[in-house]
């Protein structure tokens, strides 16, 4: 996710913070630098313009050249102007006080509104709340049948109905939410290839109708500035309260993501990170500036270890490394906890620093992690639990087992000896902290 825009303003910043004395030349030369950086990524040309000129009123004062650190408070200013960019705070979604609250989803066809209507009602099935799907595209193909597996995938309700009038459906759906107790109501209405006049107006009357408390325009990230255009005219034609942008963690150059806001006064409420229904994360604007320029995100990477390691396995692993008994099992079990995270790309980039890592280009990096696991999985249990006894005849055995070779093998458990010599050095403090902070410990 915006690897390539991350990059390149690392490298202008990092030429900032290398000068002990900065002057206002250098300053403009390297926003000058930022602004090519921003519209190469496909950022809307007049939010550029605008975000550079407050960055370059800010960061040219008396009081940040002459500081002790003046490239590090120019890159803060940068930080905190973005964050400003992109909203400055999370915007949340709004639940009517009278359940059940009516969430209609909005854009162009193949955007990901069927599999962002399927992430929301998993989130909210997961707070506890009754939800309700609704396909109202009765123009695409499957696309009501597509809805309804989703709904039998995260365990809610998808309403059923013989009409082919998306505006009957919806309301007729309202009110059978109404009279069924469902809290939430999640409309996915029907989008087209491009914006035309039958589709703006089929909105408008389903909007007018059923009077939703939320209207969410979802947009693919991966069509850059296209992305925004479509946005401006769903907000004009239609309206609405907030985006979804989808597919960011594919090669997005972070265009729509930067520029949506500004141009529509709209905010971002959810990015999708994947096609995996638990990929749908709320958009924090702190955190997704910090990512962008490199600084990780590691409240969100916490979270996400939260949802998916319990108080006792939390528990035992950290009394594991309290005793240095970490096994090459318990070393599978972490690989599977990163697996459940969304693999090693989707967390890299949440962890300070981690981002300059390179992971193999053809995209194998998860590949790896699966490799290493088919190579525990060869061993015998025994093994598992203490692999200096595995010997030269073992490798060969286990190498064969798991489809690998034997040097694959000797590499695994050279790394595997080095972790435990660097856990061992850590015992103690910043151990038990780690522990303390994934499992939600006390």
């Amino acid at each position: 996710m915006f690897d390539t825009l991350t990059g390149k303003l690392e490298t202008v910043f990092k030429k900032l913070r290398g000068r002990g004395v900065l002057k206002e030349d250098d300053v403009k030369e390297a926003l000058r630098e930022v602004r090519l950086v921003l519209l190469e990524a496909d950022v809307n040309f007049k939010v550029v313009k605008e975000f550079v000129g407050k960055v370059q009123e800010r960061a040219i004062g008396q009081e940040i050249l002459s500081s002790l650190t003046p490239g590090q408070q120019v890159v803060k200013i940068v930080h905190e102007e973005m964050v400003a960019l992109l909203g400055g705070t999370q915007a949340k979604l709004y639940l009517a006080p009278n359940p059940p609250t009516v969430i209609m989803l909005v854009g162009l066809q193949g955007s990901g509104k069927t599999t962002t209507a399927g992430k929301l009602a998993r989130n909210f099935k997961k707070d506890g709340r009754r939800v309700l799907l609704v396909p109202a595209d009765t123009r695409r193909p499957a696309a009501v049948q597509q809805l309804k597996t989703l709904a039998s995938q995260v365990g809610v309700d998808a309403f059923a109905s013989d009409d082919q009038d998306p505006v009957a459906i919806c309301a007729a759906a309202v009110k059978h939410a109404e009279r069924s107790l469902y809290e939430i109501v999640i409309l996915d209405t029907a989008g087209r290839l491009q914006i035309d006049g039958p589709l703006m107006e089929e909105l408008r009357r389903i909007k007018a109708d059923v009077k939703p408390h939320e209207t969410l325009f979802v947009a693919d990230a991966m069509t850059g500035q296209e992305a925004v255009n479509v946005a401006e005219t769903f907000n004009k034609e239609v309206g609405f309260d907030g985006a979804v942008l989808t597919k960011l963690d594919g090669d997005a150059r972070g265009g729509a993501a930067l520029s949506i806001r500004s141009v529509t006064g709209k905010p971002l409420k959810f990015a999708g990170m994947g096609e995996k229904l638990d990929a749908l994360e709320p958009f924090h604007p702190d955190r997704m500036a910090s990512r962008i320029l490199g600084m990780g995100d590691v409240l969100t990477l916490i979270e996400k270890a939260q949802e998916t390691v319990s108080r006792e396995e939390a528990e035992q692993l950290a009394k594991k490394l309290r005793k240095n008994d970490f096994t090459l099992e318990d070393f599978r079990d972490q690989l599977r906890q990163v697996k459940k995270l969304g693999g090693i790309e989707s967390i890299m980039g949440m962890i300070p620093g981690m981002n300059k890592m390179k992971l193999p280009e053809d995209g194998s990096g998860g590949k790896e992690l699966g490799r290493t696991e088919a190579i525990i999985n060869s061993m015998t249990p025994k093994e598992r639990r203490d692999y200096q006894i595995i010997n030269g005849h073992r490798r060969a055995r286990i190498a064969k087992g798991s489809g690998t070779q034997v040097q694959d093998v000797n590499r695994l458990l050279k790394q595997f000896a080095e972790m435990r010599k660097m856990m061992k050095a850590m015992q103690g403090g910043k151990m038990k902290n780690m522990a303390r902070m994934f499992g939600g410990l006390r």
